[in-house]
């Protein structure tokens, strides 16, 4: 991890022309110790959440080896963000419009970690970054697990929601990411925050975050706060077959419910310092921006 950010923050010593005033765009990272916990649902209902509070969305597909956002929402890209990489296409050009009032960039496929391309590569993938400006927020949809890409844009974002369920293996995975973020990422300067899904009630959702929130607090010293829970419903498994997000197949839903709920609570969160599409930039390409 250590060799991959300081390739990461040896890069971007200055703007792109016309970048100066860049607004402030939130940026959240969704991650979670292991798969199948529903981070990418998440993700893309959350999105489909804030859209619906007048919020310009894009959702960014940062799995840099199993992109499904797009499988979610029924769509085939014809390009992604590897094309952007490779300087064949823009970001703009890439960025694809949905039905449902949110915008998602493709993952790409052709590379493994963002410190591996060319100065030339990252320059223009800085570049192509802040096109996105206009977007209000920017969910990135991380691989599962703990990479160092993972990792990167954790540490790049605003907020982090850690996702995880019930399960004993998912409780115990997003402890082990939780505590590589604190031993792995340098100064930590983000809302960290738990997720707990498919719970049966409250209390279980409570009970299981208050778990991993005291042993982080005990053990690493670091705060994590209790976002909210996701019941589980059984919407949610059928409208992954359908590939219609739940949140549009019954806004009533008890999971429809559940993560607006979560988002209302994230907008109650107020921006301090330095924080947006610039600062993800400066956290993931270098220090002076």
């Amino acid at each position: 991890m250590e060799d991959q950010a300081q390739k990461l923050r040896e890069l971007m010593k200055t703007k792109p022309q016309g970048t100066q005033n860049v607004k402030k765009t939130r940026v959240i990272a969704v991650a979670s110790g292991k798969g199948g916990v529903g981070k990418t649902n998440l993700s893309v209902n959350m999105a489909i959440a804030y859209a619906r509070l007048g919020k310009r969305v894009v959702v960014m597909d940062a799995d840099l080896g199993l992109a499904n956002v797009n499988i979610m929402l029924n769509m085939i890209p014809k390009y992604n963000l590897y094309h952007v990489i490779r300087k064949q296409k823009t970001m703009r050009e890439i960025l694809l419009d949905t039905e449902y009032g949110i915008q998602i960039l493709a993952g790409a496929s052709g590379f493994s970690k963002i410190a591996n391309l060319s100065e030339e590569e990252r320059q223009n993938f800085i570049t192509e970054l802040y096109s996105l400006s206009n977007a209000d927020i920017i969910i990135i949809d991380t691989s599962a697990g703990v990479s160092s890409n993972v990792l990167s844009f954790v540490a790049a974002a605003d907020d982090a929601i850690i996702v995880t369920t019930p399960e004993p293996t998912a409780i115990t995975d997003a402890y082990g990411i939780i505590k590589i973020i604190a031993t792995e990422v340098e100064n930590l300067n983000i809302g960290l925050k738990l997720v707990v899904n498919r719970v049966k009630n409250v209390t279980e959702g409570r009970r299981v975050a208050e778990r991993i929130i005291n042993i982080s607090g005990q053990f690493l010293n670091l705060k994590v706060e209790y976002l909210g829970c996701i019941y589980d419903d059984p919407i949610v498994p059928n409208s992954v077959i359908r590939q219609i997000p739940f949140l549009i197949q019954d806004p009533k839903s008890k999971a429809s419910i559940s993560v607006q709920h979560l988002v209302g609570r994230l907008e109650k969160t107020e921006f301090q310092g330095d924080h947006g599409l610039a600062r993800m930039i400066k956290k993931l390409f270098g220090k002076d921006i």
